[in-house]
């Protein structure tokens, strides 16, 4: 009995040093992630390794002080709590980058007393007045933000009655409440949750904010797939409903959707997501709350997969991609290397594709080893990379929306920023900070009708109208067809896009309206940067500053970039001064209402006043230089097989490459009884090797209707396959196809049979 007692003494022992031990351990790790975001918020501003940066900081620090009242800054506009205004958030990071300043040994500020107490000073004042916006997203995501980061520097030193009335502050952030809804929200409330429960050194309120994080990185349903945006009212069913995400989130595509909207988010929210979540994952790896490896894995992808191959060389946001923030002057800088770094810090999966990225960002250079053709079918966007350009096709359908809404009033005049909206890059910067005198009516690779103005900006906004939205890609290379029918003027055309290794065509057809106005096809509306060069009727002319129409053209030629035209044809062009403002296109309470000028480059067909069944046919060559348009088979590999309201096709006898997008069921004829036959509407590409035989076949159901997709070729074709059959027909001298299509969150993804 005795020896029973001790040995259970013994164990009952062991289990409480084990217990000690990893509340010791768990402690020990919440100062380890504590000290990170710590290091993470000084390093916005201190750089030991750079005097200067430090220098300058405080340079920043002493004009603050200057004008400081004592209690607040009067250039701050207090009383304008509005949606456009609320530029009181200056006051917290003032008194953010004061504490810094305070905590900082590399400062001249550090622990200074005077400094100290105009913070309290400062803080008092907020929390008296306790200013709430208009904006949600003010109180309970902005504000909390920037106080528990003061809260992180200086807390531990304020009193306690001014830490408690900042808590209520900061508890606005709340993980079960509104703010905290799916999708780009509930990680950036949850992330000043977790924050404030380090300063708070409350261990187990952590854990279970790290694992609502953790359990955030998530593929989600796009419910526009099956419903629409008709679907998308979900505050019917009250806050239970509004928490679950409906579509909301990281899409199967590996684009973002931070709305029921279906808009693409991926390089606003989505962006945000990511970053955030990274951030997180760094400061919790190698302790006891770091991530499990799967979800690692998936923000990896989707920052691979969706953010890099959404952005310019993979450094830089695609300006087609972005939505109102268009109009935030310096929205279109290149990225910094600072995620792809902390993700190398916390996991080896896909190493060396980060690395590369990293590459490309810390030497500004193109990225060599990039090439890909993706399409995002959740979203309606399509990205081409070469080593040399970038260039991307936004569209949208019955299953999404065709833009953000203007929230607090910023880009108010994107209504065709997503009619087919085809931009082309090969530096990258080639749309930088463009916005404010862009001509919205000019939208590159769009067709718009021309009015006097643009609608009210609330109804910019809209659900698309056809099914026939989509592209099919094997990944390399990509065909996408866009059934397009305005949802702001009278106006249809069938829009494609065919995609090869130094150029891309683009083909319009049965171009009507009803309206009494000018239909415009825009080639590209960039920054000018050198001159323009046109050809016409075997004469090479520069162009001066001015605008007008040039007939007979076969080529133009600026920054890099030529664009051919199979028939030599009138053609607008516009490179001259432009002018406009940024409070153009967003009213915020600092958008500046000064008249800035740049000079920009335009070129457009003129499809003339209601058109009936018009036609469009250019070719991008980017990369060009003007002494290799002197070269007359730069693009003869490339033919044009069909333009037509029913039928789009090119094929690329150099890469031996077939893209046909059928509107309806039909057939094509390529050559010397070469034909291809689609039961049904679809988008099909046809690699044949050397001998002429069929070597890969990749297709999509833009519609997101059938289960499978059948098609007959006169080429034979032996294969086997899971998701598909393929029979010879000896005696018609055709293979048949039946193929297996995506379907649910995959409907629309392209099938490749190799």
């Amino acid at each position: 009995m005795k020896y029973f007692m001790h040995r259970n003494g013994f164990l009952y022992s062991l289990f409480f040093s084990l217990l000690s031990w990893l509340a010791f351990a768990q402690q020990t790790d919440i100062e380890v992630i504590k000290s990170r975001v710590y290091n993470a918020i000084t390093s916005n501003y201190i750089d030991s390794d750079a005097p200067a940066l430090t220098a300058s900081f405080d340079g920043e620090v002493k004009t603050i002080l200057s004008e400081f009242d004592g209690e607040k800054w009067p250039y701050i506009h207090y009383e304008d709590v509005s949606r456009e205004g609320f530029d009181n958030t200056i006051h917290l990071y003032n008194l953010l980058k004061m504490a810094v300043a305070y905590k900082s040994p590399q400062s001249q500020y550090f622990n200074k007393k005077s400094l100290f107490k105009n913070i309290e000073k400062g803080l008092n004042f907020w929390c008296d007045e306790d200013f709430v916006g208009e904006n949600w997203w003010n109180n309970q995501i902005g504000t909390p933000s920037t106080l528990v980061n003061l809260m992180l520097m200086v807390g531990d030193e304020l009193p306690s009655d001014l830490v408690r009335r900042s808590q209520k502050i900061i508890n606005r952030a709340d993980i079960n409440k509104g703010g905290s809804r799916p999708g780009g929200d509930r990680i950036k409330v949850s992330s000043i949750a977790a924050k404030n429960q380090l300063f708070l050194n409350d261990s187990s309120q952590f854990n279970l904010i790290i694992n609502i994080i953790a359990q955030e990185v998530k593929f989600v349903d796009w419910i526009g797939s099956e419903f629409g945006y008709t679907y998308s009212n979900t505050d019917t069913g009250g806050f239970k409903e509004f928490l679950k995400a409906n579509g909301r989130g990281l899409q199967y595509d590996n684009s973002f959707h931070h709305r029921t909207d279906g808009v693409n988010n991926t390089l606003s929210y989505g962006l945000g997501w990511s970053s955030a979540f990274v951030e997180w994952a760094h400061y919790v790896h190698n302790t006891a709350y770091a991530f499990p490896a799967e979800k690692s894995k998936i923000l990896v992808d989707y920052y691979l997969d969706g953010v890099c191959k959404t952005a310019v060389f993979g450094q830089r946001p695609d300006y087609g991609a972005k939505n109102r923030s268009i109009s935030r002057p310096g929205n279109t800088k290149p990225y910094s290397a600072a995620v792809p770094l902390k993700i190398l810090d916390i996991t080896t999966y896909r190493a060396e594709e980060i690395k590369e990225i990293v590459r490309m960002r810390t030497a500004n250079l193109p990225g060599n080893k990039l090439s890909h053709a993706t399409f995002f079918w959740n979203s309606e966007h399509f990205t081409f990379q070469r080593p040399n350009f970038f260039t991307s096709v936004r569209m949208y359908s019955t299953r999404n929306m065709n833009m953000e809404s203007p929230y607090n009033s910023e880009g108010l005049l994107n209504h065709h920023r997503g009619d087919g909206a085809n931009h082309i890059y090969t530096r990258g910067n080639e749309y930088e900070d463009i916005s404010p005198v862009l001509d919205y009516q000019k939208i590159p690779g769009a067709t718009i009708v021309q009015k006097e103005q643009l609608p009210h900006h609330n109804q910019i906004k809209k659900l698309g109208l056809t099914d026939f939205v989509g592209a099919t890609t094997d990944g390399h290379y990509g065909v996408v067809g866009f059934d397009f029918k305005s949802i702001h003027d009278p106006l249809v055309a069938r829009k494609s896009w065919f995609f090869f290794d130094e150029a891309y065509v683009c083909l319009g057809a049965g171009i009507s309206t009803k309206s009494k106005n000018e239909v415009h096809t825009t080639l590209n509306q960039s920054l000018l940067k050198g001159p323009v060069h046109i050809a016409v009727s075997g004469q090479v002319y520069i162009l001066g500053n001015k605008s007008g129409v040039h007939s007979g053209v076969k080529w133009i030629h600026h920054d890099n970039i030529a664009y051919l035209l199979p028939q030599a044809q009138d053609i607008s062009i516009e490179n001259e001064l432009a002018s406009g403002s940024w409070w153009r296109i967003s009213k915020q309470i600092d958008s500046s209402k000064s008249t800035e000028q740049k000079e920009v480059f335009k070129t457009w067909i003129n499809h003339g006043v209601s058109p009936d069944r018009a036609s469009y046919a250019y070719i991008v060559r980017p990369h060009t230089t003007l002494e290799e348009l002197d070269d007359k088979d730069l693009v003869s590999s490339i033919e044009i097989l069909s333009n037509s309201p029913y039928l789009q096709a090119v094929y690329d006898h150099g890469e031996k490459l077939l893209q046909v997008v059928f509107y309806k069921a039909g057939a094509l004829e390529v050559q010397d009884g070469f034909v291809i036959k689609s039961a049904a509407p679809g988008i099909v590409m046809m690699a044949l090797n050397d001998s002429g035989e069929l070597a890969k076949l990749s297709v999509s159901d833009p519609n997101r209707e059938l289960s499978k997709m059948m098609l007959t070729v006169s080429k034979k074709f032996n294969g086997k396959g899971t998701h598909f059959k393929s029979t010879w027909n000896a005696a018609q001298g055709m293979t048949e196809f039946v193929i297996d299509l995506p379907q649910g969150g995959w409907a629309g993804k392209s099938v490749v049979i190799e």
